[in-house]
């Protein structure tokens, strides 16, 4: 299979710069660095080496270097501007953003606090997880990428609600903790080394902007969820801590027996016996999502634990699984 030129805008972030990696080491893809907008600051860019092409990240540019796929990884207000020209230029677009993740313009203002200024590709965007949208994935000429915390979140608890095996009235609570670098690589105290080291605080109660993704994915209804953030002193990684209430449940290999249907063919899913719990350092640097989970049969509880590495299956790896699907390469090309 040939090599196709890829673009990424907004590689001096964390998961632009984690997209260059993979990309480099990927068979199949040649990455293309688009200069959107300089960075702020004098810090030496770890990109600014002669192998590494750059052109402007404009459509006469993308559309001149025939550049297949763009990734960008920019805030939401700048992946709007930027998407329209980037699919006119012909390429196929994975943001990894919150821009097109929601269904309409209504429900992303509510959440982002701000207005959408590309609505009219909300109806196109294909939510790109590919556990659960591959077949939409692979023909979309739009893809938005997942949030991390959904990603871990959706992946625990969707099986459980196709299932039936939730009682929903009883809610269902996610406990999430994150490292420090799913804030994203712009300055702020809050993530600053002295308000971080030897802390751990809890933030955006109550109005996280990835709720919407999860109820969206998994089919629930806001009163039904409370997910809580936390972050931990730590770079990278995700913990997910998910307590329900069962329903027709007997035994915790019931519960594990949905996740294994689920999931018996799914690369990037990690099954652990019943009782084993993982932790981050298990999926740091992967793209994996690990999965345990204990029960207690007399009172009907289960504790469901997801973990993976925000950067990776959280950002740019799952947006690598993406580009796989929607070129036809093999899903696990430079992620193995």
């Amino acid at each position: 299979m040939n090599k196709y030129n890829i673009g990424v805008a907004g590689f001096t972030g964390y998961s632009g710069a984690e997209l260059v990696r993979l990309l480099q080491a990927h068979p199949h893809a040649e990455p293309v660095l688009l200069q959107h907008r300089q960075d702020q600051g004098d810090r030496p860019q770890p990109f600014d080496q002669p192998q590494f092409r750059q052109i402007p990240c404009t459509a006469d540019a993308v559309r001149a270097e025939g550049l297949a796929v763009v990734f960008l990884a920019t805030p939401p207000a700048v992946s709007m501007e930027l998407a329209p020209a980037m699919l006119d230029a012909g390429a196929r677009v994975i943001d990894l953003s919150g821009a097109f993740r929601l269904r309409d313009a209504a429900t992303y203002s509510r959440w982002y606090k701000e207005e959408h200024t590309a609505p009219d590709l909300l109806a196109e965007a294909v939510y790109g997880l590919p556990e659960f949208c591959r077949e939409r994935i692979r023909g979309a000429r739009l893809i938005a990428n997942p949030g991390c915390f959904p990603t871990a979140a959706n992946l625990a608890i969707q099986p459980l609600i196709a299932a039936g095996a939730i009682d929903r009235a009883a809610g269902i609570i996610c406990d999430a903790k994150s490292g420090v670098s799913g804030a994203g690589r712009k300055a702020s105290l809050n993530t600053s080394f002295c308000e971080v080291t030897g802390n751990f605080s809890i933030y955006s109660v109550l109005d996280h902007r990835h709720v919407p993704e999860v109820l969206m994915v998994s089919g629930l209804d806001e009163p039904e969820f409370s997910f809580t953030a936390h972050l931990l002193p730590i770079d990278r990684g995700i913990l997910e801590t998910i307590y329900v209430r069962t329903r027709n449940i007997k035994t915790g290999e019931q519960l594990l027996d949905i996740y294994r249907r689920q999931y018996q063919s799914e690369k990037f899913v990690r099954l652990y016996p019943l009782g084993s719990l993982p932790d981050i350092s298990a999926v740091n640097r992967t793209n994996f999502c690990d999965i345990g989970l204990k029960f207690d049969a007399a009172s009907g509880r289960a504790i469901v634990v997801s973990a993976i590495d925000n950067l990776v299956k959280g950002a740019a790896g799952q947006a690598i699984q993406n580009m796989n699907l929607i070129l036809g390469c093999e899903e696990t090309a430079g992620l193995a």
